[in-house]
């Protein structure tokens, strides 16, 4: 259990700050940034969760839990591979998790039409909240890949895998909630010429 006693530490007035392991880094560096991101989507997803309850109580379960994933996804990313060994069990981001998330996408994806058009970020509250969820997922997976292809940096596979699904579930969510609602926002190209 995490017991935090003190919001404020001043270890970080210098710029720097520690990984779940103990090692300190930039607050601009890469793993920084990485796990960083991923509690800005988490900020999203509870955007998001202030709609959903309303607009689908299923929908907003699955996005409680996926809130609790991101968590674990930026411990995992704050705890990198190391071969010394750890206090601790680090925490990490499991294939079971990828595969709820897998399982929850096709439940959405059964009952929608197939797409005709790009799709525009917009629709319901909860709708559009997941699609800015949806962007800032991708921007954590840029991230996290421009992570893993460093020189002596490492990324567990599975994490990479669940951010990559994430935003597919984030997108097919906004689908399942604007289709009951009416229907998607579609893109058409060249409209406004």
């Amino acid at each position: 259990m995490v017991k935090l006693n003190r919001i404020y530490t001043r270890t970080g007035d210098n710029g720097t700050t520690g990984l779940t392991a103990g090692p300190r880094r930039s607050k601009f560096d890469l793993r920084v940034a990485a796990y960083g991101t991923v509690d800005e989507t988490n900020a999203c997803v509870g955007l998001a969760r202030l709609h959903a309850a309303a607009e689908d109580a299923e929908v907003d379960a699955m996005l409680g839990r996926i809130s609790n994933d991101l968590f674990d996804l930026g411990a995992d990313l704050s705890t990198p591979e190391t071969d010394k060994p750890l206090a601790f069990e680090p925490l990490r981001i499991v294939q079971a998790q990828v595969d709820r998330l897998e399982a929850e996408i096709d439940w959405m994806n059964e009952s929608l039409a197939p797409l005709r058009s790009f799709v525009l970020p917009g629709g319901t509250p909860a709708a559009t909240h997941l699609h800015l969820a949806r962007t800032v997922s991708r921007r954590a997976e840029r991230l996290m890949t421009e992570l893993a292809a460093t020189e002596g940096e490492t990324v567990a596979p599975p994490a990479l895998k669940y951010i990559n699904r994430l935003s597919d579930f984030l997108f097919v969510a906004s689908r399942f909630l604007n289709a009951k609602a009416g229907g998607d926002v579609l893109w058409v190209p060249g409209q406004n010429r």
